[in-house]
């Protein structure tokens, strides 16, 4: 690991860890982050991590930023006890509510009940948030289920929507545009204002999909709308 320290701002710094996305960066994020923290304290305004990168956004000179920067990472070694949390979210299957389900199936040459096994089999780390507030990005998912975003994005994709975009998935937060491929929907509340945090899922969580039925999805608060009628 060769970190590098690039300008995005006049009061913020990229710390670029990485150039290739990987399970395996994330201790070193994560121990990096909490490197950062602790020593710009109050000069810290914010700092975001993502899959191979930190961006640090700070309150002093640029020169005693970059001084700090070279002071957290002296050193670094990666984060080996679990940070994160790890967490069970639920996820009604079904093609009415994740239309890719279908498409991934053929596509594959197998069964829908063999992309959700497929799906569900694995425990996903949470690399970073971005594009919506509480939108988790997450990996990696098996080669076999890699799939490209969709050529033209919906206008509209229903709050709790799981989906896959190249060896990524996640859920929508909230109703938005959208063009990852959807293979179903969770009642989880994945954002909420009066969460410390707001978001369900942070940098460094491990996430498990647990296959529900409908039934079960309703009880839980979740909405069965097909995803056609919603425009």
């Amino acid at each position: 690991m060769k970190p590098r320290i690039e300008v995005v701002a006049l009061d913020a710094l990229m710390v670029r860890l990485f150039d290739v996305i990987d399970e395996a960066n994330m201790p070193w994020l994560l121990a990096a982050s909490q490197r950062l923290r602790a020593v710009f304290g109050s000069r810290l305004v914010e700092l975001v991590p993502s899959y191979t990168t930190l961006m640090v956004q700070f309150d002093c000179a640029p020169g005693e930023a970059r001084a700090l920067v070279a002071e957290a990472l002296h050193e670094l070694q990666p984060d080996t006890g679990k940070a994160g949390r790890s967490l069970d979210i639920p996820v009604w299957y079904d093609a009415s509510v994740g239309p890719e389900l279908k498409v991934l199936a053929v596509r594959c040459g197998v069964s829908e009940a063999q992309i959700v096994k497929c799906h569900t089999g694995r425990e996903y780390q949470v690399f970073a948030l971005g594009f919506a507030p509480g939108f988790a990005f997450m990996g990696l998912v098996e080669e076999f289920l890699a799939s490209p975003r969709l050529a033209t994005p919906r206008k509209r994709v229903a709050a709790g929507s799981v989906g896959i975009a190249e060896r990524q998935t996640a859920a929508y937060p909230a109703l938005s545009p959208g063009g990852w491929n959807l293979i179903g929907r969770t009642p989880a509340p994945l954002f909420d204002r009066q969460r410390d945090g707001y978001s369900l899922l942070q940098p460094g969580d491990r996430v498990r999909f647990v296959a529900i039925e409908r039934d079960e999805f309703l009880k839980l608060g979740g909405d069965d709308t097909p995803l056609e009628e919603r425009g």
